[in-house]
């Protein structure tokens, strides 16, 4: 008789959106956009009534939604859409957790993306054409934040080492710079001069190929909202979410480790690795709890409950500070 073990982060098939359903989510998007449709789902409204997550004649839209991959799931309840479209960080726009509307001034077309660095040949393609050939799917990811808080939210995308692949990086490269955009004029807080503009974030070329690695476009079945860090953000979930760099305008592939924003900001606090483990502080507060968003506070698991993708990543290295913090 063969025995299907759960793995610790799979949702029961009975949490999983049934087909017709999931199909259908276009209709009901438009439909909350439009205001035809009201109920507590639909969550928070953006001034002049439309919902805060469905971005409008995105030249993206008709990819969505994608089939859903069943093995990436998450033993939780999926966050409401208008929670999660309204509860962000987007430094580039203010450090409150408000600041959907004001992301609303980022500017996603044109939008370019350079490859560069030690890749057999540096190009750069403009995010439509990027996308548009690019294997999408949709992962159901939780979110871990370094502040406490989680969230559970269906991303839409493509692997991360589906692009490595198109980049063709030399062999002596050892990790992947990923940089955000540098545009005061759309993002009012990159005037303030005490941040290390622009956001820098990087992998391990190990990191950037597991499988768990995901580039996002897409969210809740339609392209990113700008305050999910549209047009292309990276989702790693074992790792805590400031390394999901938003907005991303540049992949370096390079042999020397790329110093991140947060280490430039405060490298006492925010480390390169910044792997999600409950049993190593912060030095403010500690992590072994998690706010979820919606509700409820749960422990925190170690690799946000991802260790059996991961933990071979980091195996004989020293589980200090410096690897989960």
């Amino acid at each position: 008789m063969l025995i299907k073990k759960t793995r610790s982060w799979e949702l029961p098939e009975s949490a999983v959106t049934p087909e017709s359903v999931f199909k259908d989510r276009r209709k009901i998007l438009k439909g909350l956009a439009g205001g035809t449709i009201l109920g507590a789902a639909a969550g928070p409204l953006m001034a002049g009534g439309a919902v805060a997550a469905a971005p409008e004649n995105d030249p993206s839209s008709h990819l969505y939604p994608v089939a859903r991959n069943p093995l990436y799931t998450a033993q939780r309840e999926m966050t409401p859409e208008g929670i999660a479209a309204t509860y962000n960080n987007f430094y580039e726009y203010g450090s409150h957790k408000e600041i959907y509307e004001l992301a609303q001034q980022l500017r996603t077309r044109p939008w370019d993306v350079k490859i560069d660095g030690m890749v057999d040949k540096e190009f750069t393609i403009g995010f439509d054409d990027l996308v548009a050939q690019m294997p999408l799917e949709e992962r159901v990811y939780r979110h871990r934040c370094v502040e406490r808080w989680s969230m559970v939210v269906p991303w839409s995308g493509f692997p991360l080492s589906a692009l490595v692949n198109l980049a063709k990086p030399k062999n002596d490269a050892k990790y992947i710079k990923m940089v955000t955009f540098l545009d005061k004029s759309m993002a009012p807080g990159q005037k303030e001069f005490w941040w290390p503009w622009a956001y820098t974030e990087g992998l391990t070329m190990e990191e950037a190929m597991n499988d768990l690695s995901f580039i996002a476009t897409g969210i809740y079945g339609h392209p990113l909202p700008a305050q999910h860090g549209a047009p292309i953000r990276l989702a790693v979930p074992w790792k805590y979410g400031f390394k999901a760099v938003k907005s991303i305008v540049q992949f370096t592939f390079t042999d020397e480790r790329p110093t991140t924003f947060w280490e430039a900001s405060n490298a006492n606090e925010y480390g390169f690795w910044a792997n999600v483990n409950p049993d190593v502080r912060h030095p403010r507060w500690s992590q072994s709890e998690e706010r979820v968003l919606g509700g409820g506070t749960v422990p925190t698991q170690i690799y946000n409950g991802y260790g059996e993708f991961v933990a071979d990543l980091y195996k004989g290295m020293d589980k200090t500070e410096r690897l989960f913090m």
